[in-house]
């Protein structure tokens, strides 16, 4: 088939979806986001909860459309193009919480919707342990938001995509020994209208892109094949300009270059190594080993799904106490940063996101909150002095999901007085490995022990990095591998890497999240070797 005529057939599909006869149910038309019936069903919804009996009400209206192009050296291997459509409605009745969602925006079913919810949450109210409270609301009668893109990625023909995906396949099969390539793009566009009680109307668009680029070599003899992925280009909160400025074809050649040169590489003898991290890999431990430990609801044991729960309980032993790493480390949470995944200007529940030290000079400061869960801190915040505040951390996947505790962007911040840069702290190294990008990945379900490996490995010899390594992971324990670390890099090497799929919650929900982070150097770490054979 040729690659226009699959384009053609796919994009055709796509449209099927819901149109193709005698499959489609009839739904209500689909309303403009910014069509005033839509602030008008909303508070239609609020106010049948009201009346039902909720003594909080939220409603979110949402469109979300995906896209998905993949191509694999000289071919289009996958192509989606989907939209989700609908409003979901939040109340909170006789202690408990309650939800119903519907894809038909019509006053009946907004009010029927929202009658459904409160009698979930009576229902509920019988295994009620005790009742829900909630953290201070804020209101914004009038809020809109929208991600800083410059071009909407939507707009951008499939054909300009694709062809720029083959050029890059083949700008790096050009390198000799370079044999499979990959690459791809994904697009986010969720537009997302809010309403509450507390007197809150909140729209929002948010968009995301991420292009990225998969290269193997394979030995002569085949004895061998080695891979480099675009870890240095991070999906972002942005616009198409993200792609365009990610310069694929002129970077392919560089990546399968590096997956040559792995062939070649000395394998790595297994022992104890300094090592320093660059942020392209290091966001991915911190994501793992720093991010999902401080979710309250894995702490308190009410979440457990793709992350596990967290070695930080009780709560009392760490707030405060808890010597995460040394005295310069200090970790953010925010949803502020421009292009940060996590980036908005008000969470699911129609709060404003605040910048809060999750680790402060070493030590465990605060953790991520919702509405809900911010009162159960409330006696730290007292000894503080602090108001007791959602963070602003809640956030659901489209409509048809409630919204629950995520994680958001959290970044190591750089060395404020000094620029340290890369090379003066592999200076300070006689025998270790500096890693670039993250890779395959383990850990346990307390986010305590784990294992990390990468893109590229350089080997460090006294004080310069003399050649490549392969097979390198790295072992750590969490407070253990941050406390050996013994110098950070200052802003000029700070980048912000990050997950564009992050699993959590049953039924699950995907969010996307960044990790802003400088190059960071490590003492003594258990290296082991992944390519041994027994």
């Amino acid at each position: 088939m040729k690659r226009r005529d699959f384009l053609v057939q796919g994009t055709a599909l796509a449209a099927g979806s819901v149109l193709l006869p005698g499959l489609a149910r009839a739904h209500a038309p689909v309303l403009e986001m910014d069509d005033p019936q839509v602030k008008e069903l909303a508070m239609r919804a609020v106010d049948a909860a009201r009346r039902a009996g909720a003594s909080y009400a939220d409603v979110r209206i949402s469109r979300n459309r995906t896209q998905a192009v993949g191509t694999r050296e000289r071919q289009i291997t996958f192509f989606n193009d989907g939209e989700t459509y609908g409003f979901g409605v939040r109340v909170l009745a006789n202690g408990s919480w309650g939800f119903a969602a519907s894809r038909d925006l019509t006053a009946d079913e907004v009010e029927r919707v929202a009658r459904q919810a409160v009698s979930q949450a009576r229902a509920s109210a019988a295994a009620q342990r005790r009742p829900v409270e909630l953290a201070p609301g804020e209101r914004y009668p009038d809020a809109t938001w929208t991600s800083p893109v410059q071009t909407d990625p939507f707009n951008v023909p499939i054909e300009e995509k694709v062809a720029l995906l083959l050029a890059a396949n083949e700008a790096a099969l050009k390198v000799q020994g370079a044999r499979f390539v990959n690459s791809s793009m994904f697009f986010l566009k969720e537009e997302k209208t809010f309403a509450n009680t507390d007197g809150s109307y909140i729209a929002q668009t948010i968009y995301r892109s991420f292009p990225q680029l998969n290269v193997t070599a394979v030995s002569p003899d085949m004895s061998d094949f080695q891979s480099r992925r675009s870890s240095d280009i991070a999906p972002m909160g942005l616009g198409y300009e993200h792609v365009r400025n990610s310069r694929l074809v002129e970077n392919a050649p560089r990546w399968a270059e590096d997956a040559v040169k792995k062939l070649t590489a000395k394998a790595v003898q297994p022992g104890r190594y300094d090592l320093v991290l660059l942020p392209t890999h290091l966001w991915l431990t911190i994501h793992e080993s720093i991010a999902h430990p401080t979710e309250l609801d894995r702490i308190m044991g009410f979440e457990a799904n793709y992350a596990g729960t967290s070695f930080i309980y009780p709560i009392r032993d760490f707030l405060g106490k808890f010597r995460y790493g040394p005295e310069f480390m200090n970790v953010q949470g925010e949803r502020s940063t421009p292009g940060g995944l996590s980036t908005v200007a008000y969470d699911d529940e129609g709060i404003r996101p605040d910048e809060y030290l999750i680790i402060k000079n070493g030590v465990i400061n605060d953790l991520q909150t919702t509405r809900e869960q911010a009162p159960m801190l409330a006696d730290w915040y007292r000894q503080q002095g602090k108001p007791v505040r959602s963070h602003g951390n809640s956030y659901s996947q489209s409509w048809a999901d409630v919204q629950f505790q995520r994680m958001p962007n959290v970044n190591l911040l750089p060395d404020t007085v000094k620029d340290t840069s890369v090379e003066e702290l592999v200076s300070g190294i006689q025998d270790g490995i500096l890693i670039d990008g993250d890779g395959s990945f383990s850990i346990d379900q307390q986010r305590y022990n784990a294992q990390f490996g990468g893109q590229t490995f350089q080997e460090i010899k006294n004080g310069r990095i003399t050649g490549p390594l392969k097979d390198v992971a790295y072992q750590m324990r969490t407070p253990e591998f941050w406390n050996g670390m013994d110098a950070i890099g200052g802003r000029s090497t700070y980048f912000l890497g990050g997950a564009f799929n992050d699993g959590k919650g049953q039924p699950s929900q995907s969010n996307a999240v960044s990790h802003g982070s400088p190059a960071a150097r490590f003492r003594k770490v258990n290296v082991i070797n992944t390519g041994r054979k027994a």
